[in-house]
This record gives structure tokens, C-alpha cells and sequence, in this order.
């Protein structure tokens, strides 16, 4: 978490603009809310797969003992 906050302290709002700019320049403003939907799933997936490991790897400790 701490090198996510010096990463993010890093970054300015021109910074944010340009990559904003640059997204609309690439792939235009009907194509962006497609993208987002799918970075959104992409990243709900990867929360509820790292879910399920957390937990079978609890269970499977608790058998062990």
C-alpha cells in the first residue's frame, strides 16, 4: 500500500489530463465507457479469484491442524 501512495503522489493533474487526452485521441469517446466496463470486470474477477484463494488456503490450514 505505501509504494501505491508514493506512486500516486508522483502523479499530477496535468499528468492525469494527458493520459485522459491521450485515451479520447486513441480510441475515441464511444469506445472509453467499453473499456472501462471491461477493466471493471477484469478487476472484480481478479478481487473474487484472490477471495476463493484466501479462503481455501484458510481451509486448507484448518484441516491441518
Amino acid at each position: 500500500m505505501m509504494s501505491l501512495n508514493i506512486f500516486l503522489g508522483m502523479i499530477g493533474p496535468w499528468q492525469i489530463v494527458l493520459v485522459v487526452v491521450v485515451l479520447l485521441l486513441l480510441f475515441g469517446g464511444k469506445k472509453i465507457p467499453e473499456l472501462m466496463r471491461g477493466l471493471g470486470s477484469g478487476i472484480k474477477e481478479f478481487k473474487d479469484a484472490s477471495k476463493e484463494d484466501e479462503h481455501s488456503a484458510e481451509s486448507s490450514s484448518n484441516t491441518k491442524e
